[in-house]
C-alpha cells in the first residue's frame, strides 16, 4: 500500500517537473522576444536593475509561501542568467 502511495506521488512530482519544464521554455521564449527589441534599441542584454527586481519579488514571494528565500533566489539566478544567455 505505502509503495503505491509513494509511486502515486512520484507521478504527482513528474507531473509537476513537466509543468515546470513547459513554463521555463515559455519564459525562454518572452526572454527571446525581449532580446531581440533590446537589439533592435541598441539596449544591452544584461539589466542589473530589472534582474535585481526579479530575484527581490521572487524572494518576497518565496517567504509569503513559506519557501526558502536564500534557495529560491539561487534557482532564479540560474533561471536569469539562461533566459539572459538566450538574448544573446
Amino acid at each position: 500500500m505505502v509503495e503505491t502511495e509513494i509511486s502515486e506521488l512520484r507521478e504527482k512530482v513528474d507531473a509537476v517537473d513537466d509543468q515546470i519544464l513547459h513554463d521555463l521554455l515559455q519564459r525562454v521564449k518572452i526572454c527571446r522576444a525581449i532580446g531581440e527589441l533590446k537589439k533592435q534599441q541598441g539596449k544591452p542584454v544584461h539589466d542589473i536593475h530589472r534582474e535585481t527586481e526579479v530575484l527581490n519579488r521572487m524572494k518576497d514571494h518565496a517567504e509569503r509561501l513559506k519557501l526558502d528565500p536564500v534557495q529560491v533566489e539561487r534557482i532564479y539566478r540560474e533561471i536569469v542568467n539562461m533566459c539572459s544567455s538566450v538574448q544573446q
